[in-house]
């Protein structure tokens, strides 16, 4: 995916000279961006089941009511903070943790611009509006030209985002089943 950024004109208009062309992009585009759509909630979905899990596997009912009203930002952080904490809290870090962090927010990032470009505003070069940012210079109408192969690379990138995830909660599930093994031989009357 190229991006640019030009500055803001007063109004957000492009006149695209080949309509056909771009309804044709489109057509193909379409179904690409609804695949990142369901990936990425598939992937929220993930985020949302290991939260819940963490603050107690009996239920999920506290973990649904504390993330109820939050957006991805919000989970991811929790998610975080709630990794965090059990990694010091059993002295073991989890492979690769910092990387998965990182990567999931770069997911969040690439499913924002998908999700919310302005797909009726595409350009003759297929660039198309996904945001307006603040600068030193001025407003400034930001661009991103993507491809479908670009679309479907944001999608498999999101696929293994989770599959990353899913490796960090075998881990987890693997020290704490470890942990209470422990607990239950400690506990055995010798």
């Amino acid at each position: 995916m190229q991006k640019k950024s030009i500055p803001f004109v007063q109004n957000i208009y492009h006149d695209i000279e080949d309509e056909d062309r771009a309804a044709e992009y489109l057509d193909d585009a379409l179904p690409l961006i609804g695949e990142v759509v369901m990936c990425a909630t598939a992937l929220e979905r993930s985020i949302g089941s290991c939260i819940c899990e963490m603050i107690t596997d009996r239920t999920d009912g506290p973990g649904l009511i504390v993330i109820q009203k939050l957006q991805f930002s919000g989970k991811l952080d929790l998610l975080k903070r709630l990794a965090e904490d059990f990694q010091l809290t059993f002295e073991k870090a989890a492979p690769g943790f910092a990387g998965l962090i990182t990567e999931l927010l770069e997911c969040a990032r690439l499913r924002n611009l998908v999700v919310h470009a302005e797909w009726d505003s595409m350009n003759e070069e297929g660039f198309t509006l996904v945001r307006l940012k603040d600068s030193s210079s001025g407003l400034m109408q930001e661009y991103v030209q993507f491809s479908v192969e670009s679309l479907g690379k944001v999608a498999e990138r999101i696929v293994a985002a989770n599959l990353l995830l899913s490796d960090f909660w075998e881990w987890h599930s693997e020290c704490l089943g470890h942990h209470l093994r422990g607990i239950e031989a400690q506990s055995r009357p010798s």
